[in-house]
């Protein structure tokens, strides 16, 4: 029992290190994508945040099983290193007893995974997609630049000679009103000044000490000056402002627990086989009218027959038609189903990879004799890409069709786990020693030290 809770207590910083480490690479990564939408609109932090937090919940579900093969390696990498190993296996413990505690928790940690998939990705996923959607649409923040007309808000053009940007106050202000369309109006003013309302719903321009022209375009013969000392306009702002929607309507795959996504796939196979069965007996309607058409050729001779043949033919075409539609719906709906059980397969088998790199760091660390994050995280990456190259890949192939959504989801883990099985059978009954001395003759001569470059002469000799 105490053996135990000292390997898991070795897990335990090097998991929480890791687990803060690919949280932060995936967070930047985030960041840097999504930059450019979020810069210039305007944004309170606290939307910030909330798009933050959203996001983290799909991080959540790829990073716990990558840290925890990084922290498999580094901790049997370091009871390894400092000769831990050996000492346990002379008292009579094999590695498979080592692995008993890892492979609970990691168990552990896979259902709670699969809970926060079907409980909490859903809505989270939901949500950040609503919250992106609704930052699209804001357009960037009001800028006015001196001597240039803005039209950046809806049915006006506004044109300001000089402009302090500290106190929003303007000069020799020329605004074009085009909220009417049968009249045009121009109004300038020698001062103004411009800011939004308290909801930010608003654009009110104060102006003093000038005029408002106005025309109509079917009366040419009319025209109205106005001379004003305080004028305000009140301006739709609302393409400024952030709004968000509240949840609702309709949700992808990803936005869906398993049981949602059974029941829509139960749905979706009804009608695929109401498609088939439809199918099926166009088919057959099809083939007995080619027969007709076939015996109403051979009697072509009769002018009778012309007509009923050609009667035929148009029925065959309709039938022919009705037949290419229903395949292709029924292609479609087997599409449908493919892509919701890619799904659902999939919140099952990222959480059960935390138990199959369990099964692969743990005999790689004994291995690799090395516990340092640099040696883990290294070997840990080549596992990642085979790992998400089985499973992006398979995810493609079973949308086509070219696999099912089982063997295209779990073909990763299944292969992974029989390599980690058979790692593990290696390590209990052979001491095999994974060495990485070779990568220093790539060094470089110069770059090494003279001890270093010494012991290299030595081997060759």
């Amino acid at each position: 029992m105490l053996l135990h809770k000292y390997i898991l207590r070795a897990h335990l910083i090097p998991f929480i290190f890791s687990l803060l480490t690919l949280f932060c690479i995936f967070l930047l990564q985030f960041l840097m994508k999504f930059a450019d939408r979020l810069v210039g609109k305007g944004l309170d932090t606290w939307v910030i945040i909330q798009l933050i937090v959203f996001n983290l919940s799909w991080m959540v579900a790829l990073v716990v099983p990558m840290a925890t093969l990084v922290a498999t390696l580094m901790a049997f990498g370091n009871l390894s290193q400092n000769n831990e190993i050996t000492i346990i296996k002379s008292s009579g413990v094999s590695l498979y007893k080592m692995m008993i505690a890892p492979l609970i928790a990691g168990i552990i940690v896979a259902y709670l995974l699969v809970l926060f998939n079907n409980d909490v990705l859903p809505d989270a996923n939901h949500q950040a997609k609503l919250l992106m959607q609704d930052i699209s649409k804001q357009k960037p923040t009001l800028s006015l630049e001196p001597g240039i007309f803005s039209q950046e808000v809806s049915n006006y053009a506004i044109l300001a000679r000089d402009i302090d940007s500290k106190s929003n106050n303007l000069s020799q202000v020329t605004i074009y009103d085009y909220t009417n369309p049968r009249k045009v109006n121009v109004v300038t003013a020698e001062k103004g000044k411009i800011f939004f309302s308290k909801d930010q719903s608003k654009l009110i321009m104060n102006l003093t000490n000038g005029e408002i022209h106005e025309s109509d375009i079917y009366q040419t013969n009319t025209y109205r000056k106005l001379i004003f000392n305080n004028h305000r306009i009140t301006m739709n702002a609302e393409q400024f402002t952030f709004q968000q929607s509240t949840p609702g309507g309709i949700r992808g795959e990803r936005e869906l627990s398993t049981e949602d996504m059974l029941l829509i796939v139960d749905s979706l196979k009804k009608i695929l086989n109401e498609y088939q069965t439809f199918l099926h007996q166009e088919t057959q309607k099809q083939m007995y009218l080619k027969g007709n058409q076939l015996t109403g050729s051979r009697r072509n001779e009769e002018t009778k027959r012309e007509v009923v043949n050609i009667r035929l033919l148009n029925k065959v075409k309709t039938a022919r038609n009705l037949v290419i539609s229903s395949y292709k719906r029924v292609e479609y709906e087997q599409a449908e189903i493919d892509k919701y059980m890619v799904e659902v397969h999939k919140k099952y088998s990222i959480p059960a990879a935390c138990i199959i790199f369990i099964l692969i760091g743990a005999p790689l660390g004994v291995m690799v004799k090395k516990g340092g994050f640099g040696v883990a995280a290294s070997i840990s990456l080549f596992f990642f890409i085979v790992y998400w190259a089985f499973l992006i890949g398979g995810e493609k192939l079973s949308e086509r069709g070219f696999f099912s959504p089982f063997w295209g989801m779990w073909s990763a883990n299944i292969l992974l786990g029989i390599a980690g099985i058979i790692l593990t059978i290696k390590s209990v009954k052979e001491t095999v020693t994974i060495n990485f001395s070779f990568l220093k003759k790539l060094i470089p001569k110069q770059f090494r030290s003279e001890d270093e470059f010494a012991g290299d002469q030595n081997e060759n000799y």
